[in-house]
């Protein structure tokens, strides 16, 4: 499967991960890979909660960004670009 990995992965993966753990409340690291809905949907608990709730989605997008940054790129490629795993 290694070999059947698009090379812009690699660097879709970093920047996702990256994003996910500095700014995971906001769901930016979502959008990067693709997850629309679930992007909107960190962002508004974040916003309309006033913030309350953004630590939650913090703590979220840390995990996600850490699970990104981990995984092989085959495997992230699998999980997260042609199943669409939408969380963790």
């Amino acid at each position: 499967m290694e070999n059947q990995v698009p090379p812009e992965v690699a660097q879709k993966k970093l920047v996702a991960g990256i994003l996910g753990i500095l700014l995971g409340s906001l769901g930016i690291h979502k959008f990067i890979l693709g997850y629309t809905t679930e992007g909107i949907i960190m962002l508004l608990v974040s916003v309309l909660t006033c913030g309350f709730a953004a630590t939650v989605m913090w703590i979220i997008g840390l995990i996600e960004g850490i699970i990104y940054l981990t995984m092989p790129d085959g495997q992230f490629y699998e999980t997260y670009i042609v199943n669409r795993k939408g969380w963790f």
